[in-house]
């Protein structure tokens, strides 16, 4: 775990987007109406193409496993190129593909699918769905998911690896003495002790898998923290707005829960200095406090701030 680090994969981002495309199934406002906007376009491509539309589907498991080749773990870099990331999945020998996808099913490869050509045909949609519907949207995802990376590298420092990964994803929890667990499965544990551990952020609420690259690398690939997610669709109310001024009030509304500045910067899109001077005032007129944690300032709405809103407390 000392060697253990949280990175960006906009490989993960774009698989954790093509399960919601393929699942048609969104988890909060925002993610709805990016799936509206993108779903159609996405159904017309694989009606184009029955085969990959077969391999989709049969490659993200019907069951609970998808196949390795498309997600596999991070090489470390802080945030990796996309068609780097890209260029190993297309690279992925085609009966090693195979392998996974049959896995992926849970018994053997139907007949249109025993091909070689799997992982390129793989590599083709993942391309198509990071160009059409995550590049356009990636500055912001980022910038959501670099702020969830804060908040739990702030909850290690306060609290240890037990309040940085607990609930991190469904069944997951440190359970000490060097042993993590991922899920709730009853799998055979497995030493990981001589490779290195990454956890990868995505914004999807949905989404979330393990990989590994052989005994050298491995993954834990986690929903961010929900109102992160969401934030950039909160309400702000219009005569707040008016008060306080657009950008202000909506500094107000996101400190529900406790953030540093550099997430308030994430999730807005605003200028540090801009921030900085909406908190001073915020804070000069007692409607949030703040506090230090480890090397980070969080701030927090006071019970005035909430008053202001009309949110209970």
């Amino acid at each position: 775990m000392a060697a253990g680090r949280f990175v960006i994969s906009p490989l993960a981002e774009t698989v954790a987007s093509l399960i919601v495309l393929a699942k048609a199934v969104s988890a909060h406002p925002g993610e709805h109406a990016w799936l509206n906007a993108h779903l159609p376009a996405y159904r017309a491509r694989l009606e184009q193409d029955p085969i990959t539309a077969r391999l989709v589907l049969a490659a993200l498991g019907p069951r609970r496993w998808m196949a390795d080749f498309i997600t596999p773990a991070p090489d470390g870099e802080e945030t990796p190129d996309f068609a780097g990331e890209l260029a190993v999945v297309r690279a992925t020998p085609p009966a090693q593909a195979a392998a996974d996808v049959r896995v992926a099913l849970g018994g053997t490869l139907p007949d249109d699918l025993d091909r070689s050509d799997l992982a390129e045909r793989m590599a083709e949609v993942l391309g198509w769905v990071w160009t059409q519907t995550v590049l356009p949207y990636w500055e912001r995802r980022r910038r959501i998911l670099e702020a969830d990376i804060l908040a739990r590298t702030s909850r290690l420092s306060q609290g240890g690896w037990a309040a940085a990964l607990n609930e991190m994803r469904s069944g997951m929890r440190w359970l000490g003495d060097g042993t993590l667990q991922i899920n709730v499965y009853d799998y055979p544990p497995q030493d990981i002790s001589a490779g290195r551990l990454f956890f990868v952020p995505v914004t999807s609420q949905s989404a979330g898998w393990a990989a590994s690259a052989g005994p050298i690398r491995y993954a834990i690939v986690y929903p961010c923290t929900a109102p992160l997610a969401d934030a950039g669709h909160q309400r702000v109310p219009a005569a707040i707005a008016r008060l306080l001024g657009p950008a202000r009030a909506r500094v107000l509304v996101l400190l529900e829960t406790p953030m540093s500045t550099t997430q308030i910067v994430a999730l807005t899109g605003q200028k540090l200095g801009s921030v900085g001077r909406h908190l001073k005032v915020l804070h000069d007129a007692g409607l949030v406090h703040r506090y230090r944690v480890g090397r980070s300032v969080l701030y927090h709405r006071t019970r005035r701030g909430d008053g202001l809103l009309d949110v209970p407390r």
